[in-house]
């Protein structure tokens, strides 16, 4: 198999992983693991982004295949070559999670390590609702969902040819993309209403520590 189509469908997979857990960022009941889970998504979030900028590195420097005189096995590895063209796909919404969704992560962690000092406890409301910011979730699924079509051409399980199904794909990619994003917003907005409801006694000593 080729070390490109092998390198690529790990990537996907790891960021499709980490948008399953960019799902459930925000169901921890307890502070620590809130803590764990955003390690988790900060450690599988920032592979997702250096092995996307590997891969990109080497489709840009890599060499254009040579089409005369080539034997079954170059056929067989066309794909991977248009696969590679095509990770311009993910590029924008990995800029937005290099740019938004790790700096929203990293405050997250700080905030949630200050309130771990105990095992049992409970995660604060204002934890709950900066985990359910689409900045973090949104990004990280749409890259995920980005690099999908990418992998299944480098696998020649979907040619990226022809107007019919570019926009086919492109038309079902705003829609999901839309319905995510609405969904997001609209939990995020339930979970904020929450964090107002319960005011704290000491702004000073609750101020600071997350913004949602």
């Amino acid at each position: 198999m080729n070390l490109d189509l092998v390198a690529l469908l790990a990537i996907t997979a790891l960021w499709l992983a980490a948008g399953i857990v960019a799902e459930g960022l925000p169901r921890p009941a307890t502070a620590r693991a809130m803590r764990r889970r955003t390690g988790w998504l900060a450690g599988l979030t920032l592979t997702g982004l250096v092995g996307l900028a590997v891969l990109g590195t080497a489709a840009l420097t890599s060499q254009d295949p040579v089409t005369t005189s080539q034997n079954l096995v170059t056929t067989r590895q066309a794909p991977t070559d248009a696969a590679m063209a095509g990770l311009a796909l993910p590029v924008v919404p990995a800029a937005v999670v290099a740019l938004g969704s790790v700096r929203r992560l990293r405050r997250l962690w700080t905030g949630a390590t200050a309130f771990a000092s105990a095992p049992g406890t409970p995660t604060a409301p204002a934890l709950t609702a900066g985990a359910a910011h689409p900045m973090i979730a949104l990004p990280i699924q749409i890259t995920g969902l980005a690099t999908l079509p990418v992998a299944a051409t480098a696998a020649d399980l979907l040619p990226l040819t022809g107007p019919n199904l570019i926009g086919l794909v492109l038309t079902g990619a705003v829609l999901v993309v839309a319905t995510i994003g609405v969904r997001h917003a609209l939990r995020h907005s339930r979970l904020t209403e929450a964090v107002v409801t319960v005011r704290p006694r000491s702004p000073r000593a609750a101020g600071g520590v997350l913004h949602v």
